[in-house]
């Protein structure tokens, strides 16, 4: 028997979990009358960024992607394109790319209207109309193969790698059991494993793709630190992460990998770029936990899950993210932005599997409605768009 949540219906077939209005600015320039036009709108979710123009090529080209990506993913039921209206990234481009989603969507261009003034009147009108349409759809029941999460995770401690992870690892595995899809990222911190993740692929060809791109960036980021004027620059791991019981890069990625459980690795995802299929996926991503974030809610995931040993308290627009600490000691702490408690299975409450359980269900809760604590507070500050040198 499959698993079902209650979902909103999208005309291209997805489902979403939530069913808000994004404002989405084509440039940096157009970002705070974007802001205003949500302010204006409850129900409404803005997304700053300070890219769209002078880039050139592929850095350009993960930008655009990016953004139609996110704006066609399926909890928003409705997209109001910002523009200034010289930009080099178009906000006609933006709105073309995100209009196979058959969703909801007008373009404001704030040299077309006049000013800032008329722009954000302008658009907070047809935000405004477009959340009265969205306010009347219900939720519909649907299997939980409609779903896909990100795992993330921020602010590591040792007992990230000993509880919280695996705990995820378990609800993943018990999503994609039943036809749903997962994605596992920050590359950085799978440095170590691309062998025991490549045993895990389904073909000879995704195998050697994991291996790649983990090889890839472990190049990389010996490049950028050889030139480096200051040695503390150069550590892989942050202190947070050395305060927490953490011993190198290495130990941190075995800990990391564990959120993605057992289950076989169904591709690999380029940035801005979404799968084809349904399973668990490596997505080629830096460890920054916003770039993260960003780069899993335009491959289409409705929801991240964050363990987090330390404790943060951020968020992403539109997208609940569910944080799990195995921290004790960060649970009391930080009550107010840290939904499940993983340390209960190490004073011995629970064990991993039920702990598994436990996120397994969550998802499922915060998928039909559920707000997650980040989402009460305002958290939004993991979008943030990867760049290319």
């Amino acid at each position: 028997m499959v698993d079902t949540f209650m979902g909103y219906s999208r005309k291209d077939g997805q489902v979403g979990v939530r069913n808000q209005i994004a404002i989405i600015p084509s440039v940096f320039c157009s970002a705070k009358v974007a802001e205003r036009i949500a302010y204006q709108v409850p129900g409404s979710v803005y997304f700053r960024h300070p890219v769209g123009c002078s880039q050139v090529g592929e850095d350009l080209e993960v930008t655009a992607k990016t953004l139609i990506a996110i704006g066609k993913n399926p909890n928003f039921a409705g997209v109001v394109v910002v523009g200034l209206g010289c930009e080099r990234f178009s906000p006609y481009e933006l709105a073309e790319g995100i209009a196979p989603s058959q969703k909801m969507l007008e373009t404001v261009v704030i040299q077309k209207e006049g000013d800032s003034l008329a722009a954000i009147q302008k658009g907070s009108k047809i935000a405004r109309e477009m959340q009265q349409i969205a306010s009347r759809q219900g939720r519909e029941e649907f299997p939980v193969s409609e779903l896909m999460i990100g795992l993330n995770c921020g602010g590591s401690d040792m007992t990230s790698g000993l509880i919280a992870n695996p705990a995820l690892g378990y609800a993943s595995d018990k999503l994609v059991d039943q036809g749903g899809s997962s994605i596992l990222s920050e590359i950085t911190e799978l440095i170590g494993t691309e062998d025991i993740l490549a045993r895990r692929a389904i073909d000879d060809r995704i195998a050697d793709s994991i291996r790649e791109t983990i090889n890839l960036t472990e190049e990389k980021l010996q490049r950028q630190s050889q030139n480096s004027s200051n040695k503390e620059r150069t550590h892989l791991i942050s202190k947070g992460n050395y305060d927490g019981g953490l011993s190198s890069v290495v130990e941190k990625s075995l800990g990391s990998m564990k959120k993605s459980g057992n289950a076989p690795f169904s591709g690999v995802i380029r940035y801005g770029h979404q799968p084809n299929r349904k399973g668990l996926f490596l997505l080629d991503s830096p460890g920054h936990d916003g770039e993260v974030s960003t780069g899993q809610v335009a491959a289409g995931a409705q929801m991240i899950l964050f363990p987090t040993g330390r404790g943060t308290p951020t968020g992403f627009p539109g997208v609940p993210v569910i944080k799990i600490t195995g921290n004790n000691r960060t649970y009391e702490k930080m009550k107010e932005n840290i939904d499940i408690n993983a340390g209960e299975v190490l004073v011995g409450k629970k064990t991993l599997e039920q702990m598994g359980e436990k996120i397994y269900q969550e998802i499922v809760e915060v998928a039909s409605g559920k707000q997650v604590k980040a989402e009460i507070l305002g958290h939004d500050e993991q979008f943030c768009i990867t760049r290319l040198p």
